[in-house]
């Protein structure tokens, strides 16, 4: 298998309280689903989590804790990170290469900042990407709504021709995996 799924950041800190994205609980049983797919057809799955030196992503608090929601399972891959680019300081790109990875599904949290940031990275290293259109999400800040954010970054990074592979959004419930 030479996909790889990555879940970004998909933390209790930004699933709950103050910063709960938008429609978070749906998202993240479409995310428990495309794992789930993942899984079943041998793709790696790696769970990304954002860590910070500020009170709300510090590691090891409640709030840098995965979502209870999120179905980790003992198979996946754990990766912290403390930038908007999971690639950035991490060993995601070597991690990958052992693998054999060539394809990136991509889901998670926040969909303008570490799902793009992350995105754009992947693109760059000449990875395909499948963003899980349905899988993403973030709040509203202020100029736009939450679900203006997800439905805007489907439709800007399915449009980016520079790098060469592109990004293919798809939704959960149609995302096929090694078929």
């Amino acid at each position: 298998m030479n996909t790889a799924l990555l879940i970004i950041d998909v933390q209790q800190a930004l699933c709950a309280g103050e910063y709960r994205a938008f429609d978070v609980d749906r998202v993240i049983e479409r995310i428990n689903l495309v794992a789930a797919k993942a899984r079943q057809a041998g793709a790696l799955v790696v769970v990304i989590q954002h860590e910070s030196t500020g009170e709300l992503l510090r590691h090891g608090t409640p709030g840098w804790q995965l979502s209870p929601a999120l179905d980790v399972q003992a198979s996946d891959v754990r990766l912290r990170k403390r930038a908007a680019d999971s690639f950035h300081g991490t060993e995601l790109q070597s991690l990958l290469q052992r693998h054999g990875v060539h394809e990136l599904i991509v889901c998670g949290l926040q969909s303008e900042f570490c799902v793009d940031t992350t995105t754009r990275r992947a693109l760059a290293l000449g990875y395909p990407v499948t963003l899980v259109a349905d899988g993403h999400s973030t709040l509203d800040n202020g100029v736009l709504g939450a679900a203006q954010i997800t439905a805007h970054h489907n439709a800007t990074l399915a449009n980016i021709t520079s790098f060469g592979p592109r990004v293919t959004p798809v939704a959960a419930a149609e995302l096929r995996i090694g078929a």
